[in-house]
C-alpha cells in the first residue's frame, strides 16, 4: 500500500513538472476562459439586469469549454513517446495512476479556473451572495469534469479525428454537473437554497471517483494493445 501512495505520489509531481516546465498550456486554458467571458457582454451588451441573470450560465459554460480545451493532452503524450505503455506494465493498478494524472491535470487547469471566477462574476455583475457558491459548485465540478474526460480522452487515442471524436464523447456527459453547477449558483442569488445542488454535485463527483479511473483504463490498456 505504501509503494502503491509512493508511486502515486511521483506521478502527480512528475506531472506537475511538466505542466510547469509547458506553463503556456496552462495559461492558454486561462486566457480562453477569461476571453469567452469577455464575449458575452460584447454580444449581448452591457445592460447589468442581463448580465446578473446570465452570469452563472456563462462561467460554467466557459470553464466546460475551457477545461475541454485541455482534455486531449492527458494521455496524448504519453501515447506518442511510448510512456504509456510503461504505464501499462508496471505493477501498480493502472486505474491509481490514471486518477493520480487526472488529479495533476485539474490542479493545473480546473483550479486556476476557479481561482480566476470571481473575477469574472464581477465583471457579469453578479451579486456578491452568490460568489461563495460559486466557488464551490465550482469545486465540485471541475474534478468531475476532469474525470468524466479523461474517459473520452483514452477512448480516442490514436484516433484519426480524436479532436473532433472527443467534443461529442464528452459533452452530453457534462451535461449534468452543468445544470445542477449553474441551479446552485442561481438559487442563491434568488434567495433559494442552494444545498440540494451542491449535494448532487457532491454525488456526481464521488461517483466519478469511483467509475472513471476503472473505464479510463480499460480503454488506456485497449490502446495500448
Amino acid at each position: 500500500m505504501s509503494q502503491c501512495f509512493q508511486v502515486f505520489k511521483s506521478l502527480i509531481r512528475r506531472e506537475l513538472r511538466l505542466a510547469i516546465r509547458h506553463g503556456s498550456d496552462s495559461w492558454m486554458v486561462v486566457m480562453f476562459f477569461v476571453l469567452v467571458v469577455i464575449l458575452f457582454p460584447l454580444g449581448v451588451g452591457p445592460e447589468p439586469a442581463i448580465l446578473t441573470r446570465i452570469s452563472s450560465g456563462v462561467i460554467w459554460v466557459a470553464a466546460l469549454l475551457s477545461a475541454m480545451l485541455s482534455m486531449d493532452r492527458l494521455f496524448q503524450s504519453d501515447y506518442e513517446d511510448g510512456s504509456l505503455d510503461l504505464l501499462v506494465l508496471i505493477p501498480q493498478p493502472l486505474e491509481l495512476l490514471v486518477l493520480a494524472k487526472t488529479i495533476a491535470h485539474w490542479l493545473t487547469t480546473g483550479l486556476p479556473l476557479i481561482i480566476v471566477s470571481p473575477l469574472l462574476a464581477l465583471l457579469l455583475n453578479m451579486e456578491a451572495s452568490g460568489y461563495g457558491v460559486l466557488l464551490a459548485a465550482l469545486g465540485l465540478g471541475t474534478p468531475t469534469l476532469s474525470l468524466v474526460g479523461a474517459i473520452g480522452t483514452a477512448l480516442t487515442l490514436g484516433a484519426r479525428r480524436s479532436g473532433v471524436l472527443l467534443p461529442l464523447l464528452i459533452l452530453p456527459l457534462f451535461i449534468p454537473t452543468l445544470i445542477f453547477g449553474v441551479s446552485a449558483v442561481d438559487a442563491e442569488l434568488t434567495g433559494l437554497p442552494s444545498k440540494p445542488q451542491l449535494l448532487i454535485l457532491g454525488g456526481l463527483l464521488l461517483a466519478a471517483l469511483a467509475l472513471c479511473p476503472w473505464a479510463s483504463a480499460a480503454a488506456l490498456r485497449q490502446a495500448s494493445e
